[in-house]
Parts: structure tokens; C-alpha cells; sequence
């Protein structure tokens, strides 16, 4: 049976659906689809969203360009685009294990199955369904890729998958060792703490930003004061490995990032790290000496992380960013490259570094900075004071 009162009969539902393939290109705005899907799901038929994606999805889903969040491309109607996200959102977010095994049929079909809609499913699943409704992904038919972001989703929300029924068994297993996600722990450092996370619904997320201009900060620059002299040593794979975290805003939006690391031939004392920041040559300081100001303030390894996995989970100003499984990887990876620890560490080894390191976090009302809303500006000093790193990164709608 499908919706209360009427058979859910194979013609009546594949007629329904066929109707709306074809004059989906002709409608000026999609709501009305909307309107269906939410009606049949609210009176139990969550295989109609499934199907109807798949359906449009074999008409239109085919297209060039950069994927949108939802799997799709830019070469895409944009009648398809939002109607698909519709679908997937209102069965991903939607509680019930019945909605979990509609998604997770609607990603895993060929006409869609690709690797950005598995991250965006398993952000979009995690954050709307308890642990165990979500368990069917291990246990069913689910992309592999999906289910490896999945585990860290339900980690950077506390749950300890090493423990869940139907989710352990494979989150310990070693066969997905060798996947990029798996050198990451299955439980939260204290680095991490309780990560900040978006909020998805049927009808759109909302994303926390903990960075962007300042009104003030503590440390002043100060006449006189003692810089050691400074030799550049940034390197194409250090420069890489300190901005993984802000890569998706200049590959996807506006995104500017300037990273830089200096070796300095004395010990660098707290007081003075403002007046060294103006002395490196720094694109993103061009100018604050004179004509704009520049505020320094010392910040926990914790915060300089939360920073970057904001930055690489949430995005710039034009895209989603990588999504939070993806997007702890990048920071623990932008903070191995500021500390300066070694390729290949692990992320406990990453964080011991970290927390031997110094770290500031400044801004500066200059050309450089947009000063719209994704503005960072995180420097790191080595424990023996001798190693400078720099990361600025902004963007602007």
C-alpha cells in the first residue's frame, strides 16, 4: 500500500513519476514537486522519493562541470539540481530507518552514485538519524565511500563506532586501511574536543563560521622590540600540506591563501611575534604597518584546529566545502603542516606537536583580507621559538 487511502500500484506510481520527468525542463519553479514528495513521505511512501530520483536522474543527470554539493553538475537544468537535493535531503534527514534505506538506495543507484554525493549523504545522514537507524548502511547495499565517511561523521559527533552495534564490525575492520579516512582515530582527540557542525533539514543547512575580522585582539605591536632575522624555507609540499584546510576556497569559490614558513636565527619571545609578522613580507600584511591595523592574539591548538576544520568541512563563500569526514582530515593535516611534524606522522603524533607549538591568530584590515565573513589568519611557533609557519586564507561572495 502506499499513501493512506489509495494503492500504491506500479502504474499509478511509475505514471506519476513519468509525468514529472517530462515536464520537469518546463516548470518555472519546482516547489509543486516538492509539495508531492513531502506528501507521499509523510503518508509512508519514502520509495516514491527514492524512485523519482532515480527516474530524473536517468534523464537528466548526465552533464559537465563542477559538482554542486548534491553529486550534480553544473552542466545539469537546474529544474533536476534542485529537485534531486529535495529528494535526498528529505529522506536523509527525515527520522525513521525506513527514510535511511530510501537514501541510501537512491545514492548507491548508478544513474547518481559518485564520490562528493556519498560525503554530502553521510553529513546529511549523521546529523539527522540516531547510530543505530544508521547501521544499515554497514549492513546493506551502500557505497564504500559512503560508509567511511559515515564512520567519521558519527565520530566528530561523539558516538564511538568501535562500540556500535551493526558499525563496528566494520569500522575496525582493517580492509579499509589503506583509504585516506583511516588513518584517522574512531574516537575525538582533545584537540578536536566537540567539533562544530552544520544543521541540515529537508529545506537547507546552516553552517557555524568561527572566523572572520575581529573587533580587537591582546598583543599590540611594539616600537623597539627585539625580531630575530628570518630566512624563508616554505617549500611546495609544506605550502600544500598548511593549506589543505582552505584549498576547497580557491579551487570552488574566491579563495586566496598565503602560507609561509621561516626559519629565525634567534629564539622569537611572545611580545614580539606582532612586529615579526610585519617584517616577513607578507602579501596578507601589505600595508598594516602604516595604514592598517594588525591584532595578534595568542589562541589554544584547540581553537587554531576548530579554525581549520571549519574552513575545510564548511567551505568558502560559493561552495560546501569537503564535509565533516574530509574535512577533519584536511585540518589534521593543515595543523601537521604549520607545526612543522613530520610527513607521515600520525594524528596523535600531530597533536603532541601541536601542543609543544605556540599559537596566534591575528588579522589586519588590508586590501589583502576580504573582510566579508571567511577571513583567517593563524601563525605557529615552534617550541624552541625558532620556526615561524603562516597561513592566511580569505574569501568573498
Amino acid at each position: 500500500m502506499g499513501p493512506v487511502g489509495r494503492p500504491r500500484t506500479l502504474s499509478t506510481v511509475v505514471d506519476q513519476i513519468q509525468k514529472i520527468v517530462t515536464e520537469l525542463p518546463g516548470l518555472k519553479s519546482v516547489t509543486g514537486v516538492w509539495e508531492v514528495a513531502d506528501g507521499r513521505l509523510a503518508q509512508g511512501d519514502a520509495a516514491f522519493s527514492a524512485d523519482l530520483g532515480i527516474a530524473l536522474a536517468r534523464s537528466y543527470g548526465s552533464g559537465s562541470g563542477t559538482g554542486t554539493g548534491t553529486g550534480t553538475g553544473t552542466g545539469q537544468i537546474w529544474q533536476y539540481r534542485h529537485v534531486f537535493d529535495h529528494l535526498l535531503r528529505l529522506l536523509a534527514t527525515t527520522p525513521g530507518p525506513g527514510n535511511v534505506a530510501q537514501a541510501l538506495r537512491l545514492v548507491s543507484s548508478v544513474e547518481v552514485a559518485g564520490r562528493e554525493l556519498d560525503r554530502y549523504t553521510a553529513s546529511l545522514l549523521a546529523s539527522s538519524h540516531p547510530a543505530e537507524d544508521l547501521a544499515v548502511a554497514f549492513t546493506a547495499q551502500a557505497p564504500e565511500e559512503l560508509r567511511a565517511c559515515l564512520v567519521h561523521e558519527l565520530v566528530l559527533r561523539g558516538v564511538v563506532v568501535a562500540e556500535t552495534p551493526g558499525i563496528a564490525g566494520w569500522a575496525t575492520s582493517s580492509h579499509w586501511s589503506r583509504h585516506p579516512l583511516g588513518r584517522l582515530p574512531l574516537t575525538l582527540s582533545d584537540v578536536e574536543g566537540r567539533p562544530d557542525l552544520p544543521s541540515h533539514s529537508a529545506r537547507g543547512s546552516s553552517y557555524p563560521m568561527p572566523y572572520g575580522p575581529s573587533e580587537s585582539r591582546g598583543m599590540p605591536v611594539v616600537t623597539g622590540a627585539h625580531v630575530p632575522s628570518a630566512e624563508e624555507t616554505t617549500t611546495e609540499a609544506g605550502a600544500k600540506s598548511m593549506a589543505e584546510a582552505v584549498a576547497n576556497w580557491v579551487a570552488e569559490s574566491n579563495g586566496r591563501v598565503e602560507t609561509r614558513v621561516f626559519d629565525l636565527a634567534g629564539p622569537l619571545d611572545a611580545e614580539s611575534v606582532p612586529n615579526a609578522l610585519l617584517t616577513l613580507g607578507l602579501e596578507c600584511l601589505n600595508g598594516a604597518r602604516k595604514k592598517s591595523r594588525l591584532s595578534v592574539e595568542a589562541c589554544p591548538p584547540a581553537q587554531a584546529w576548530g579554525v581549520l576544520f571549519a574552513a575545510a568541512s564548511s567551505g568558502g563563500a560559493y561552495n560546501s566545502g569537503s564535509y565533516g569526514a574530509y574535512g577533519r582530515l584536511a585540518a589534521w593535516r593543515s595543523l601537521a603542516g604549520l607545526s612543522g611534524t613530520a610527513e607521515g606522522a600520525t594524528t596523535a603524533e600531530v597533536e603532541a606537536r601541536a601542543r609543544e607549538c605556540t599559537w596566534y591568530d591575528f588579522d589586519a584590515d588590508t586590501k589583502w583580507f576580504e573582510r566579508v565573513a571567511w577571513d583567517i589568519g593563524l601563525a605557529a611557533v615552534s617550541p624552541e621559538r625558532r620556526r615561524l609557519a603562516v597561513l592566511a586564507a580569505t574569501d568573498t561572495d
